[in-house]
């Protein structure tokens, strides 16, 4: 539904962008699968418990880069926040390009 309504990076883009000022990086995932290893630097937001009140607090930022397994939620949850004027960034590929790309994880 959201999916071509929102700027979309490869995980190269986003992982070179994420650390700029006024940025944030969201992992839109369940918790488990969080724990289980996730993107270095994002912050878990699970894509069930997004709220107008993480948008507020997301709004301010110049960009918000959204991640999940595979690109999916992360698009979802990237066009929800666009709509509530976040400047959110689907990161295509997901952890699954992150990881294949060699690129940090925690």
């Amino acid at each position: 539904m959201f999916f071509n309504s929102v700027p979309t990076v490869s995980v190269d883009d986003a992982y070179q962008g994420k650390d700029k000022p006024n940025t944030a990086f969201i992992d839109v995932r369940t918790s488990a699968e969080y724990a289980a290893g996730h993107a270095v630097g994002a912050r878990n937001v699970p894509l069930d418990t997004l709220s107008d009140a993480h948008a507020a607090e997301l709004a301010p930022h110049d960009a918000v880069y959204v991640i999940c397994q595979s690109g999916g939620r992360s698009a979802a949850a990237a066009g929800l926040l666009t709509k509530a004027g976040v400047k959110a960034v689907n990161v295509s590929g997901g952890t699954l390009a992150w990881r294949s790309a060699g690129l940090p994880m925690e």
